[in-house]
């Protein structure tokens, strides 16, 4: 009996019509592209609201809310967070009362600007991996020494610790605590990792600084207004106390700028109080060196006034305009020019003008403001990276938002984000149905072409709310 044949393999499927192809033109393409690359989702993740669901986080987390440290990372994703559960913490006394301004840049170290899986780690070459830490952007540590590097031993265990030859501060990490795939890892440690050349134990006998805010003014020649201001107002002694927290930076007015004030502006027949909140207004409760000031990460900044009076209130736009640090209140703007005094943890500045609150001058709009509003749409070079978008691309540094201004900007982002892409999309998915479907169903193009300039038309209208 001969050997029956194999069946006949089944027919292939009919093509799809001509009309119900997709295009797959330059065109459709260079779009798809251009929607791909011009829209990010925004995936900023509150790092204290990630640790807080772990108890055996709870003094790390506490350790790292109390510094500036969570608003250095508003805006950033692809993180790993070496933390040290509270057993191994208790161990360091020097992590309970070393400065606050050392213990913040060492929390910064055990921030990995990388997100790092498991079998990332275990993928470690011998020869160590070497990866960026927040510390590394403020620009404090010398060469490469604010990296750290990850080594694997023959066990798989894997070992953080400074480049540095002979450095004796190492951690290694015990466990996966938890993950946001490809946005933020937390791996638990079980030491505090000191960057190269911290030693926490001489900053705890280490004196307070005391440093008379007043005498540097007049030791300036240029602030003679602003200084006996801050004498006769009792605000100095203010500043001085908060020197031994997390420090201040303080913008200070030279003569000339308080010359310049015009007469509608009355600052100096303000009561007492008001003229106090105004001195407030011209500084930050942390320490920010000019390297800090340039590299911004979120702009709007709170200040010693804003403690006073709530979050969202007497806040300053701080930005870099032209290679300078531009300071906008909504009612002036101004720009620092020149260094008056930098010592870990005070930093003075000059800045070309008087600092005026929109909260106590209402009714005024700062130069900047004014240019906005007024400016046509640039035409011809829209395309074009504006002059110096190089500046842009610094590190962030130690600029932080109030929690609530910081959640609400990054969930705002996310939600014009999104409105965009589905706007876009849509746009895109019409484009392409109604060059899959040429001439032969008018009807159907006729649709799709109102959907079409419904959206357009929602763009053109409200694209500056997206």
């Amino acid at each position: 009996m001969a050997a029956s044949s194999p069946p006949p393999p089944p027919p292939p499927p009919p093509p799809l019509h001509p009309h119900l192809r997709i295009p797959y033109s330059a065109p459709a393409r260079l779009l798809l592209f251009l929607l791909l690359i011009t829209h990010p989702v925004s995936l900023a993740v509150n790092i204290t609201a990630v640790l807080s669901a772990y108890r055996d986080l709870s003094d790390f987390n506490r350790l790292l809310s109390s510094t500036s440290v969570p608003g250095d990372l508003a805006g950033r994703s692809s993180l790993t967070i070496l933390a040290v559960p509270n057993a191994y913490l208790l161990r360091s006394s020097a992590a309970r009362t070393a400065a606050a301004s050392d213990i913040a840049d060492v929390l910064r170290y055990h921030v990995l600007l990388e997100y790092l899986s498991w079998p990332d780690l275990r993928r470690i070459p011998t020869g160590g991996k070497l990866v960026t830490t927040l510390y590394q952007t403020t620009g404090r540590a010398a060469g490469n020494l604010g990296a750290v590097n990850l080594t694997r031993d023959e066990g798989g265990g894997v070992t953080a610790r400074s480049p540095a030859p002979f450095s004796a501060s190492n951690a290694t990490i015990l466990d996966l605590v938890g993950t946001h795939p490809y946005n933020v890892s937390v791996f638990a440690v079980n030491a505090l990792l000191l960057p190269y050349g911290f030693d926490l134990a001489a900053s705890e006998t280490r004196p307070p600084v005391g440093v008379n805010i007043t005498r540097v003014l007049f030791d300036g020649r240029d602030f003679n207004v602003a200084a006996s201001m801050l004498e006769a107002s009792g605000v100095a002694a203010e500043f001085e106390a908060d020197e031994r927290g997390a420090g201040i930076t303080v913008f200070v007015p030279t003569d000339e700028a308080f010359a310049d004030l015009p007469a509608t502006e009355r600052l100096q027949s303000l009561p007492a109080d008001r003229k106090a909140v105004v001195l407030r207004f011209h500084v930050l409760h942390s320490y920010y060196p000019l390297g800090s000031l340039e590299s911004i990460v979120n702009p709007v900044q709170p200040t010693l006034a804003t403690e006073d009076t709530g979050a969202g209130r007497f806040t300053l736009n701080i930005t870099r305009v032209n290679g300078s640090v531009a300071i906008d209140t909504g009612v002036v703007q101004a720009s620092i020019t020149r260094t008056v005094f930098d010592q870990n943890p005070v930093a003075v500045f000059a800045v070309s003008k008087v600092l005026l609150p929109r909260e106590i001058f209402p009714g005024e709009t700062s130069g900047a403001m004014q240019a906005a509003a007024a400016a046509p749409p640039p035409v011809e070079a829209a395309g074009l990276p504006p002059q110096g978008a190089e500046d842009w691309d610094t590190p962030p540094a130690r600029l932080s938002s109030p929690p609530g201004l910081r959640e609400e900007l990054t969930s705002g982002a996310a939600v014009r984000d999104g409105v965009a892409v589905s706007c876009i999309a849509s746009l895109f998915l019409m484009q392409l149905l109604v060059e899959g479907l040429g001439d032969s169903n008018q009807h159907s193009i006729a649709i799709l072409r109102n959907w079409e300039m419904l959206l357009t038309h929602f763009f053109v209208h409200h694209g500056e709310r997206i």
